[in-house]
Protein backbone atom coordinates (compact mmCIF):
# COMPACT_ATOMS: atom_id res chain seq x y z
CA UNK A 1 0.00 0.00 0.00
CA UNK A 2 1.08 3.55 -0.78
CA UNK A 3 -0.53 6.62 0.77
CA UNK A 4 0.02 9.92 -1.00
CA UNK A 5 0.80 13.17 0.79
CA UNK A 6 0.00 16.20 -1.35
CA UNK A 7 1.66 19.61 -1.40
CA UNK A 8 -1.27 21.09 0.54
CA UNK A 9 -1.49 18.36 3.18
CA UNK A 10 -0.72 19.00 6.82
CA UNK A 11 0.20 15.81 8.68
CA UNK A 12 -0.34 15.17 12.39
CA UNK A 13 1.41 12.03 13.69
CA UNK A 14 0.59 10.37 17.01
CA UNK A 15 2.96 7.65 18.25
CA UNK A 16 2.45 5.26 21.14
CA UNK A 17 4.29 2.56 23.05
CA UNK A 18 4.39 0.19 20.07
CA UNK A 19 7.01 2.21 18.22
CA UNK A 20 9.30 2.21 21.27
CA UNK A 21 8.68 -1.50 21.86
CA UNK A 22 10.27 -2.16 18.47
CA UNK A 23 13.44 -0.61 19.93
CA UNK A 24 13.27 -2.97 22.90
CA UNK A 25 11.63 -0.73 25.51
CA UNK A 26 8.97 -2.41 27.70
CA UNK A 27 5.39 -1.22 27.46
CA UNK A 28 2.68 -0.95 30.07
CA UNK A 29 0.26 -3.87 29.75
CA UNK A 30 -3.06 -3.31 31.48
CA UNK A 31 -3.90 -7.03 31.32
CA UNK A 32 -1.72 -7.84 34.31
CA UNK A 33 -1.63 -4.37 35.85
CA UNK A 34 2.16 -4.40 35.94
CA UNK A 35 4.78 -2.22 34.32
CA UNK A 36 8.30 -3.68 34.43
CA UNK A 37 7.28 -5.71 37.47
CA UNK A 38 5.67 -2.85 39.40
CA UNK A 39 2.05 -1.98 40.05
CA UNK A 40 1.20 1.30 38.31
CA UNK A 41 -0.33 2.69 41.49
CA UNK A 42 3.02 2.19 43.27
CA UNK A 43 5.22 4.08 40.80
CA UNK A 44 3.15 6.24 38.45
CA UNK A 45 0.48 8.14 40.37
CA UNK A 46 0.53 11.39 42.35
CA UNK A 47 -0.28 9.34 45.46
CA UNK A 48 2.74 7.10 44.86
CA UNK A 49 4.98 10.17 44.64
CA UNK A 50 3.73 11.48 47.97
CA UNK A 51 3.83 8.06 49.62
CA UNK A 52 7.17 6.74 48.38
CA UNK A 53 9.27 9.12 46.24
CA UNK A 54 12.28 6.82 46.64
CA UNK A 55 10.48 3.97 44.84
CA UNK A 56 9.24 6.33 42.11
CA UNK A 57 12.79 7.54 41.45
CA UNK A 58 14.15 3.98 41.60
CA UNK A 59 11.63 2.96 38.92
CA UNK A 60 12.28 5.90 36.60
CA UNK A 61 16.04 5.69 37.07
CA UNK A 62 15.80 2.13 35.77
CA UNK A 63 13.73 3.38 32.81
CA UNK A 64 16.45 5.97 32.09
CA UNK A 65 19.12 3.27 32.07
CA UNK A 66 17.07 1.17 29.65
CA UNK A 67 16.30 4.17 27.44
CA UNK A 68 19.95 5.09 27.13
CA UNK A 69 20.71 1.66 25.69
CA UNK A 70 17.85 1.66 23.15
CA UNK A 71 18.34 2.94 19.62
CA UNK A 72 15.89 4.55 17.16
CA UNK A 73 14.41 2.03 14.75
CA UNK A 74 13.46 2.50 11.06
CA UNK A 75 10.04 3.90 12.00
CA UNK A 76 11.64 6.74 13.98
CA UNK A 77 13.94 7.46 11.05
CA UNK A 78 11.08 7.56 8.51
CA UNK A 79 9.16 10.08 10.62
CA UNK A 80 12.22 12.32 10.94
CA UNK A 81 12.69 12.16 7.17
CA UNK A 82 9.00 12.96 6.61
CA UNK A 83 9.40 16.04 8.81
CA UNK A 84 12.38 17.17 6.72
CA UNK A 85 10.25 16.80 3.60
CA UNK A 86 7.14 18.58 4.90
CA UNK A 87 8.67 21.21 7.19
CA UNK A 88 6.04 23.12 9.15
CA UNK A 89 3.28 21.04 7.56
CA UNK A 90 4.34 18.20 9.88
CA UNK A 91 3.66 17.82 13.60
CA UNK A 92 4.52 14.85 15.83
CA UNK A 93 2.83 14.18 19.15
CA UNK A 94 4.09 11.20 21.13
CA UNK A 95 2.68 9.40 24.14
CA UNK A 96 6.17 8.05 24.81
CA UNK A 97 8.55 9.56 27.35
CA UNK A 98 11.80 8.30 25.74
CA UNK A 99 13.93 10.45 23.42
CA UNK A 100 14.13 8.05 20.47
CA UNK A 101 12.29 10.49 18.16
CA UNK A 102 14.77 13.26 18.97
CA UNK A 103 17.73 10.96 18.48
CA UNK A 104 16.34 10.01 15.06
CA UNK A 105 16.24 13.69 14.10
CA UNK A 106 12.66 14.80 14.85
CA UNK A 107 12.31 18.41 15.98
CA UNK A 108 8.65 19.43 15.58
CA UNK A 109 7.35 17.19 18.36
CA UNK A 110 5.56 17.30 21.67
CA UNK A 111 5.71 14.76 24.51
CA UNK A 112 2.16 14.78 25.89
CA UNK A 113 3.10 12.47 28.79
CA UNK A 114 6.36 14.18 29.71
CA UNK A 115 10.02 13.30 29.14
CA UNK A 116 12.16 10.72 30.88
CA UNK A 117 15.31 12.85 30.48
CA UNK A 118 13.87 15.78 32.47
CA UNK A 119 12.86 16.53 36.05
CA UNK A 120 10.60 19.18 37.54
CA UNK A 121 9.48 20.57 40.87
CA UNK A 122 7.76 17.94 43.00
CA UNK A 123 5.43 20.60 44.35
CA UNK A 124 4.59 22.15 40.96
CA UNK A 125 5.78 25.63 41.94
CA UNK A 126 5.81 26.74 38.29
CA UNK A 127 9.53 26.41 37.53
CA UNK A 128 10.12 24.89 34.08
CA UNK A 129 11.49 21.34 33.79
CA UNK A 130 15.25 20.88 33.66
CA UNK A 131 17.29 18.33 31.72
CA UNK A 132 18.18 15.44 34.00
CA UNK A 133 19.50 12.09 32.74
CA UNK A 134 20.99 10.89 36.02
CA UNK A 135 20.40 7.30 37.04
CA UNK A 136 20.00 7.83 40.78
CA UNK A 137 21.20 5.21 43.27
CA UNK A 138 19.06 6.59 46.10
CA UNK A 139 16.75 9.45 46.96
CA UNK A 140 19.49 11.46 48.68
CA UNK A 141 21.15 12.01 45.29
CA UNK A 142 18.05 13.68 43.80
CA UNK A 143 18.31 17.45 43.53
CA UNK A 144 16.02 20.20 44.72
CA UNK A 145 14.01 22.80 42.86
CA UNK A 146 14.89 26.47 43.40
CA UNK A 147 11.86 26.60 45.70
CA UNK A 148 13.37 23.89 47.89
CA UNK A 149 11.05 21.02 46.95
CA UNK A 150 12.48 17.70 45.81
CA UNK A 151 12.58 17.22 42.04
CA UNK A 152 10.30 14.58 40.56
CA UNK A 153 10.46 12.88 37.15
CA UNK A 154 8.95 15.06 34.40
CA UNK A 155 6.32 12.41 33.76
CA UNK A 156 2.54 12.79 33.55
CA UNK A 157 1.37 10.32 36.16
CA UNK A 158 -1.89 8.40 35.80
CA UNK A 159 -4.67 10.73 36.89
CA UNK A 160 -2.82 13.89 35.76
CA UNK A 161 -3.70 16.00 32.72
CA UNK A 162 -1.52 15.48 29.61
CA UNK A 163 0.73 18.37 28.64
CA UNK A 164 -0.13 21.14 26.14
CA UNK A 165 -3.57 19.88 25.18
CA UNK A 166 -4.50 23.31 23.73
CA UNK A 167 -1.57 23.15 21.31
CA UNK A 168 -2.39 19.55 20.39
CA UNK A 169 -6.01 20.43 19.61
CA UNK A 170 -4.91 23.40 17.51
CA UNK A 171 -2.58 21.18 15.46
CA UNK A 172 -5.33 18.59 14.95
CA UNK A 173 -7.69 21.29 13.67
CA UNK A 174 -5.11 22.25 11.03
CA UNK A 175 -4.35 18.68 9.93
CA UNK A 176 -5.59 17.18 6.66
CA UNK A 177 -4.08 13.79 7.54
CA UNK A 178 -3.59 12.02 10.86
CA UNK A 179 -1.22 9.07 11.19
CA UNK A 180 -1.45 7.00 14.38
CA UNK A 181 1.37 4.54 15.04
CA UNK A 182 1.68 1.84 17.68
CA UNK A 183 -1.06 2.80 20.09
CA UNK A 184 -4.00 0.61 21.06
CA UNK A 185 -6.73 3.24 21.09
CA UNK A 186 -7.48 2.51 24.75
CA UNK A 187 -5.76 5.46 26.46
CA UNK A 188 -7.65 8.75 26.60
CA UNK A 189 -7.57 11.53 25.60
CA UNK A 190 -5.15 10.31 22.88
CA UNK A 191 -7.67 7.74 21.65
CA UNK A 192 -9.99 10.63 20.78
CA UNK A 193 -7.50 12.40 18.51
CA UNK A 194 -8.52 10.40 15.45
CA UNK A 195 -12.19 11.20 16.06
CA UNK A 196 -11.40 14.93 16.29
CA UNK A 197 -9.42 14.72 13.07
CA UNK A 198 -12.23 12.90 11.25
CA UNK A 199 -14.72 15.56 12.37
CA UNK A 200 -12.50 18.10 10.61
CA UNK A 201 -12.46 16.03 7.43
CA UNK A 202 -8.92 14.64 7.72
CA UNK A 203 -7.79 11.33 6.27
CA UNK A 204 -6.78 8.99 9.07
CA UNK A 205 -4.17 6.21 8.92
CA UNK A 206 -3.32 3.60 11.54
CA UNK A 207 -0.11 1.55 11.59
CA UNK A 208 0.45 -1.17 14.17
CA UNK A 209 0.78 -4.90 14.75
CA UNK A 210 -2.90 -5.34 15.63
CA UNK A 211 -6.19 -3.55 15.01
CA UNK A 212 -6.77 -0.76 17.54
CA UNK A 213 -9.94 -0.51 19.60
CA UNK A 214 -10.92 2.62 17.63
CA UNK A 215 -10.25 1.05 14.20
CA UNK A 216 -13.61 2.21 12.81
CA UNK A 217 -12.40 5.83 12.95
CA UNK A 218 -9.58 5.22 10.45
CA UNK A 219 -9.80 5.51 6.69
CA UNK A 220 -6.77 3.18 6.39
CA UNK A 221 -5.65 0.46 8.83
CA UNK A 222 -2.23 -1.01 8.02
CA UNK A 223 -1.34 -3.98 10.23
CA UNK A 224 2.32 -4.72 10.85
CA UNK A 225 5.34 -3.50 12.78
CA UNK A 226 5.96 0.18 12.09
CA UNK A 227 9.63 -0.37 11.37
CA UNK A 228 8.68 -2.68 8.51
CA UNK A 229 5.55 -0.89 7.29
CA UNK A 230 6.51 2.80 7.35
CA UNK A 231 9.48 2.71 4.96
CA UNK A 232 7.91 3.26 1.54
CA UNK A 233 4.35 3.77 2.85
CA UNK A 234 4.10 7.49 2.06
CA UNK A 235 4.61 8.95 -1.37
Amino acid sequence: MNISIGVADRVFVLTGAGISAESGLPTFRASDGLWAGHRIEDVCTPEAWVRNPALVWEFYSARRAQGAEAMPNPAHIVLAELEQRLGDRFFLCTQNVDDLHERAGSKRLLHMHGELAKARCGEDCGEPPIEDRTVYKNLNEVGRCVCGARLRPHIVFFGEVPLEMDRIQAEIRKATMMVVIGTSGSVYPAANFVHWARQNGARTVYVGPERPLNASAFTHVVEGNAGQVLPGLFT
